[in-house]
């Protein structure tokens, strides 16, 4: 679950890591009192919860009140990255002398916690760690070991700070690595951590993921009532109904609909479309042993998405039989009806018997089966995802 900048700002700040002095806005009624208090100039910030809002618009500067209950006013009736902007927050403008990364997060390829820092901060920290590898300094701890200050100290050296401002680095990096471990977080991130014409180091940005697993025992972050979001957003309309049916669904950018078995099998099948030139409109994941009844509403998400144009299904049966996945097919076909054309294979376990279901209820409804190609285990995958991708493209 991602935070909003302000609410891991509030966390930031609740730990001893310098903050601006900002004010929330979240709605246009309490705009112009709120802006009328302010000392400008000022920076206004779409609160979304996706990166480069920046260069989607979602920041804005102002020199008066009028102007920034203008960009205000614009801020709250955009969208970035398809995301509606709920809330702008105002941050004074600061004076800048350096920009730099400093963050936190969990490096699952040697199971350790990895504080990582960079002096060349305000800017996409992954760009610059596949471009200059050594821009990038960090250090790796246990879960159980301790984040010494001589441990600060030398990866503030590394990015070139030196006395006063080392020794707020030190305390700044000290207290991120106690808020990543105090809230279960996967991620915090402070970029830029800026270093002020008048020698401050002040969080001029926050980003924070929590473990949504860990969410239990955060009674602080509960009493904050969240909402229901993930990483990316809040969730959409589809996702919310995959929530409230129990099955995991992810909303993607692409025109596939991906109807899939496992989460494996899901993953596997988006790798395939994207291999041949497709984009996945979506992940999802039935779970083992699913129901007819299911299976049938995963087909509902997708027929359901305007943004589909043709639903690409992949089953490989083992405890989920391929006789089960052809039930729940045929369920959605006579109860929902279809809307767009399906192409999808099956093998596994009661392979044979599924395509049987098929075709004796093609033969008793012909008209349902129209937009319909089921392909079994004498056709490569590879050959089944091709064709998905040429008709979503005939369909462009």
């Amino acid at each position: 679950m991602r935070l909003y900048e302000h609410e891991a700002k509030k966390l930031f700040a609740g730990s001893g890591i310098p903050c601006p002095e900002e004010r929330l806005i979240s709605s246009l009624d309490e705009a112009a009192g709120i802006l009328a208090d302010c000392t400008y100039p000022v920076v206004l910030k779409a609160q979304v919860l996706t990166g480069g809002r920046g260069k989607a618009g979602g920041i804005k500067f102002a020199d008066d009140a009028g102007s920034a209950l203008a960009e205000t006013t614009k801020l709250l009736k955009m969208k970035v990255r398809g995301f509606d902007v709920n809330a702008v927050l105002v941050s004074p403008k600061i004076d800048i002398d350096r920009e730099i990364y400093l963050g936190v997060t969990i490096d699952r390829t040697i199971y350790k916690q990895t504080m990582m820092a960079s002096a060349a901060g305000g800017v996409d920290i992954e760009s610059t760690a596949a471009e200059n590898p050594d821009a990038v300094v960090r250090v790796d701890l246990d879960v159980d070991q301790r984040f010494h200050a001589f441990l600060a100290v030398s990866l503030g050296k590394s990015i070139g700070l030196t006395g006063e401002a080392l020794k707020q680095f030190v305390g700044v990096a000290r207290n991120l690595m106690a808020v990543f471990r105090k809230y279960d977080a996967k991620l915090v991130e402070i970029n830029p951590l800026v270093l002020t014409k008048s020698g401050e180091l002040i969080a001029a940005d926050g980003r924070m993921s929590i473990d949504d697993d860990a969410m239990y025992r955060q009674k602080s972050l509960l009493a904050l009532n969240l909402g229901d979001r993930h990483e990316e957003g809040e969730r959409t309309e589809r996702e919310r109904q995959a929530k409230e049916w129990g099955i995991p669904y992810l909303d993607l950018d692409g025109d596939i609909g991906m109807f899939p078995g496992g989460a494996g099998y899901g993953i596997m099948g988006n790798d395939f479309v994207v291999r041949y030139g497709g984009k996945p409109a979506n992940f999802m994941d039935s779970g083992g042993g699913p129901s007819p009844e299911r299976i049938a509403r995963m087909l509902v998400l997708l027929d359901e998405n305007p943004n589909v144009k043709v639903i690409f299904g992949a089953r490989f049966g083992g405890i989920s039989r391929c006789d089960d996945f052809a039930e729940g097919v045929i369920k959605f076909l006579r109860e929902h009806g279809l809307s767009k054309p399906i192409v999808m294979r099956m093998t596994g376990n009661m392979w044979k018997e599924g395509l049987d279901m098929f075709e004796a209820a093609r033969g008793e409804s012909p008209e349902l089966f129209k937009d319909v190609k089921i392909y079994g285990i004498e056709t490569p995958i590879e050959r089944v995802v091709e064709e998905t991708v040429e008709r979503a493209r005939a369909l462009a």
